[in-house]
């Protein structure tokens, strides 16, 4: 049974295209600029500021950079409008998302008044998050100019908080939560949208850096083991965080196993997992077979090797995950409703129980995180033994 005779079936209603791409372009905008400048902050600035690295190695990554996040800035802004007009076209009862485009229509929606029952119109939650959308993204589109990009770490440390508050402001609620889950689910949406942006986001810049490997010194190895070292350790974060709160959301959305290939919201649900799967078995490879590697070459003060590995291996292995972590966007719009409503399944009722699982299960992926990253040093170890 194709996705399209299931949702039929079922009552699942496939959402429009251009919903499917404004909320897409408004998630790798997103990616684009959180994942870029926290993957910056946490791991391109710290390496690029060690004694090992070239002078002029550091200089065309600070480049680069720079131009990344100005065109992120850029992809934001128009991502963010698209979004708001697409935001007025679900609102606007049966108005076609053309004439959402228009300024003084947006406009209009977001001065509208508050519902009744509200403590701030909607509208207003929209102008707060799209005000620092714009701050954001402006600050990022001034890298353009050379002589803002020597600023480079000023702007993009301001630029980060700024790129974050846009996905948290816009999911502050307009009414009070009703209950305890509401303000879980909210935590947990936030959890997981900004993980993931920071994961996909960043594996773009990094391997959007890589490219450059022409212009840079035989002892750009060095600089760039760092700095996959230290991405690989946001990226574990990132993925506990994921899948944490993935964990809650499914079971709040689907009511038992059958559901994931019983209605269309479980199988688009199956199809992210396995892409996300996909992207960890991929990062699997990066930490188990080729940070070990990495790490025994910048022992060994192997240049060659080093930069081999560090520069032609390890982004091909993350332009997979970065191909993965777009197809898992590009499913995102797709994940309306719930299988628990389509399948005719009670709402999820939280409980004792429940929690002491969701801490177990919490607890045991923070200890396979910490696992991996022992097994990984323990392999690089391993393997110079082995030499010796």
């Amino acid at each position: 049974m194709t996705l399209v005779h299931l949702a039929a079936s079922v009552g699942y209603t496939m959402p429009s295209l251009w919903r499917i791409l404004t909320k897409s372009g408004y998630f790798i905008g997103l990616s684009g600029a959180v994942g870029a400048l926290v993957t910056y902050a946490a791991a391109v600035r710290p390496a690029l500021r060690t004694p090992e690295q070239e002078r002029g190695d550091a200089a065309v990554l600070r480049g680069r950079t720079a131009v990344y996040l100005a065109w992120a800035g850029v992809v934001l802004l128009v991502a963010g409008y698209f979004q708001l007009a697409a935001r007025l076209a679900r609102a606007g009862k049966g108005m076609p998302f053309g004439d959402a485009l228009a300024p003084g229509r947006i406009w209009d929606f977001l001065r509208a008044p508050a519902a009744k029952g509200t403590w701030v119109a909607q509208g207003t939650i929209y102008l707060a998050q799209n005000t620092v959308l714009v701050l954001a993204s402006t600050t990022l589109v001034a890298l353009f100019l050379p002589q803002v990009r020597k600023h480079l770490n000023a702007i993009a440390l301001t630029a980060l908080p700024l790129a974050v508050a846009v996905s948290l402001v816009a999911a502050i609620p307009a009414a009070a939560p009703k209950n305890a889950d509401k303000v879980l689910d909210l935590l947990f949406g936030q959890v997981h949208i900004i993980s993931g942006t920071v994961w996909v986001g960043g594996l773009a810049l990094l391997a959007a850096l890589s490219v450059s490997r022409g212009r840079l010194s035989a002892g750009a190895g060095v600089v760039w083991a760092d700095v996959w070292r230290r991405f690989s350790l946001v990226a574990l974060v990132c993925v506990g965080a994921v899948l944490t709160s993935g964990l809650w959301m499914s079971w709040k959305h689907v009511g038992g196993i059958a559901q994931l290939w019983t209605t269309t919201y479980g199988l688009f649900l199956l199809i992210k997992i396995a892409l996300v799967l996909g992207m960890i078995a991929a990062g699997g490879v990066n930490q188990f077979w080729l940070m070990p590697r990495i790490a025994r070459a910048r022992r060994a003060d192997a240049t060659t090797t080093l930069v081999s590995l560090t520069l032609r291996h390890f982004p091909r292995v993350v332009w997979v995950e970065i191909a993965l972590g777009i197809a898992v966007l590009a499913v995102v719009p797709f994940l309306t409703g719930s299988a628990r409503s389509e399948a005719g399944s009670p709402a999820p009722v939280t409980s004792g129980s429940i929690f002491a699982a969701g801490a177990a299960l919490v607890v045991t992926l923070v200890a396979s995180l910490c696992i991996t990253v022992r097994t990984s040093d323990a392999l690089a170890r391993r393997e110079d033994l082995a030499a010796s």
